[in-house]
């Protein structure tokens, strides 16, 4: 996917305003403020590269929300469209990762809102069961590429049975690996509710897999 021709739009340099030391303790925290810094400047270049870099990585994210992956496709061209569109907003009070991320949300809420779907929050207690679900935790006889492909489509079923805000806060946190205050900065929710979502959703996911692990 280009920005070059279809998202390069209006051409603005916006600068941000540092003092001195900023920018190397913002390039500690952003590995990707350099990128971001000469897209902003209207590099479409810097841009492209950002997208390579994550591109898959919000494909996968939007396909494990809108549990599709045509839908999966659009809702990550829209996000890349619509961060390079709103890079002259990015101050980077947050990294450009969990901005990225917080713009797919959103994208892929919209696309579920326009299917009609109505996000649930789950109201069931939480439990202990805190450590994240890997596709390991479903046993199978044979390591093989069937036994493996069994394994994962089960494991994308289950998810896709998991309410909006439960799917997305999982993935987040246990595929795309990000940590607590990043998953609250994508998703606007406290992180006292990210943990709450998390647990829940690990959950309620290994008990939708149990059927295949008592297999």
């Amino acid at each position: 996917m280009s920005p070059g021709s279809a998202a390069v739009g209006d051409g603005h340099a916006v600068a941000f305003e540092a003092g001195p030391g900023d920018e190397q303790r913002t390039a500690a925290i952003d590995p990707d403020r350099a990128a971001v810094e000469d897209a902003r400047a209207g590099d479409g270049g810097a841009f492209e590269a950002l997208v390579l870099r994550y591109q898959a990585r919000i494909v996968n994210y939007a396909s494990a929300i809108v549990h599709d992956a045509g839908a999966a496709e659009d809702v990550a061209q829209e996000t890349f469209v619509r961060a390079w569109r709103g890079l002259g907003r990015f101050r980077g009070e947050s990294a450009f990762k969990t901005w990225l991320y917080r713009i797919a949300t959103n994208v892929a809420r919209t696309h579920l809102d326009r299917r009609g779907r109505q996000a649930r929050i789950g109201d069931r207690s939480l439990d202990d069961e805190t450590e994240p679900l890997q596709a390991g935790d479903v046993p199978s006889p044979a390591p093989d590429a069937e036994t493996s492909l069994v394994r994962r489509e089960a494991i994308d079923r289950a998810l896709a049975e998991l309410p909006d805000e439960l799917r997305a806060a999982l993935v987040l946190r246990d595929v795309e690996g990000l940590d607590y205050k990043e998953i609250a900065g994508v998703t606007g929710a406290p992180i006292g509710t990210v943990e709450s979502r998390i647990f829940r959703a690990r959950r309620r996911l290994r008990t939708l897999l149990r059927p295949l692990v008592t297999a």
